[in-house]
């Protein structure tokens, strides 16, 4: 039975080839950062109601969101699969979101075809804004949007030329510290003034004297984004952002809250005002290593060599605040030829190439083969579930 349903979706897989190129290919023709991913919405989400999903579109309040769910027998699991779509300004798909979006698209449709043969259900989630400090995921984990599943997945082409199972991630989000002086003539009356770039200034250099003493999996970095307007005028305003990013959540938030410190320093000592907006806390990545494994030993069948995680390279992610909540995996499959750093042209212009896109195709087989190792190994899914209980105690 389980051979027979894996033929089936592999072949279901490859009559769906020509729409994934041309869903992928469309997305990436049209760029949409976050929140603003109408378009990519509409193209995925039409798909999977045309396939047959219930899909309710503007969930956890983001007009860019949406829920696809596909149900076959009763009872039995219910596995998320999701999807990213978002692009990075002027780059376009420079971390290759098109992809991650079609692939989960692509498993969810051919899961579909053989659901009727299962208990469980398939749920696309597409999920906006992962890029940019949005944490589209972070919104949606928050309004109860994961908590039905058993478990989710999302596949992400590999920024590094390896197929690795472990997303190493940290756990940040960015702050923007504003700071409102008082204008006066730097020449005539700078005794009048209050300097808003001054207090910027201060808190860079607390900052940087907090750096000694933080872990070594801290990483701090900013810019300032308003200062000096005229150089022979104090500054009223200026504004910076900073990124505060640890390996765990604990450890970040009492480094934010130090970093807080070090710009109402700067403020008490200009005379200046002092307001902030703190983005959504990415959680860090929680792997479940038996989840990943089943997906790992898919791999081999593809050509694909399993290398272990570079714990060195390391970013952050809002599908880390979804492992908290439900067992998951974020798995990097090499679709890219070559090591090229993710992020840039060179990246977004290679995630587009004949290679990429049957590399993608392999991704989505990946995706698909796994949640049928899910939905139907009742001993997969205690395995599962247990070693997510056991990291949560």
């Amino acid at each position: 039975m389980k051979d027979s349903l894996q033929e089936q979706l592999l072949a279901e897989i490859d009559a769906l080839t020509p729409q994934l190129f041309a869903i992928a290919r469309h997305i990436y023709d049209h760029p949409e950062i976050k929140f603003e991913e109408f378009e990519a919405m509409r193209v995925l989400s039409s798909a999977l109601e045309e396939a047959g999903f219930q899909v309710k579109r503007g969930v956890a309040g983001l007009p860019t969101a949406f829920v696809a769910r596909a149900k076959g027998q009763p009872g039995g699991p219910a596995i998320g699969l999701l999807g990213e779509y978002d692009a990075l300004p002027e780059i376009g798909h420079g971390c290759g979101h098109h992809l991650v979006g079609t692939i989960a698209l692509g498993a969810a449709l051919a899961l579909r075809k053989v659901l009727s043969q299962l208990a469980g259900q398939v749920v696309y989630c597409g999920t906006p804004a992962e890029e940019m400090a949005g944490g589209g995921k972070i919104t949606m984990a928050e309004a109860g949007v994961f908590d039905g599943l058993d478990a989710a997945m999302l596949v992400h082409p590999s920024t590094f030329g390896r197929t690795v199972m472990e997303a190493n991630t940290l756990c940040g989000g960015r702050v923007i510290f504003t700071f409102r002086g008082k204008s006066a003539h730097a020449a005539v009356a700078p005794h009048l003034g209050i300097n808003a770039l001054d207090a910027v200034l201060l808190t860079y250099n607390n900052i940087n004297a907090l750096r000694q003493h933080l872990r070594p999996d801290v990483r701090i970095h900013g810019e300032i984004t308003k200062g000096r307007r005229a150089y022979d005028a104090v500054s009223d305003l200026a504004e910076a952002v900073f990124n505060v990013q640890a390996t765990d959540y604990a450890y970040r938030q009492e480094t934010l809250q130090k970093v807080i410190r070090c710009a109402e320093a700067g403020a008490l000592a200009t005379g200046a005002t002092l307001s902030m907006d703190v983005s959504p806390t990415f959680k860090e990545m929680r792997t479940n290593f038996t989840l990943a494994r089943a997906f790992a030993e898919h791999c081999a069948a593809f050509g694909l060599e399993v290398e272990p995680a570079d714990h060195s390279r390391l970013s952050e992610t809002d599908m880390g605040n979804v492992s908290h909540i439900v067992p998951a995996i974020h798995p990097f499959v090499a679709i890219v030829p070559g090591s090229i750093q993710g992020h840039t042209s060179e990246f977004a212009a290679a995630t587009i190439s004949e290679k990429a896109m049957v590399g993608m195709i392999v991704a989505t087989k990946l995706m698909a083969l796994t949640a049928l190792d899910f939905l139907t190994q009742p001993e997969l899914r205690a395995q599962v579930k247990q070693e997510f209980g056991a990291e949560r105690s």
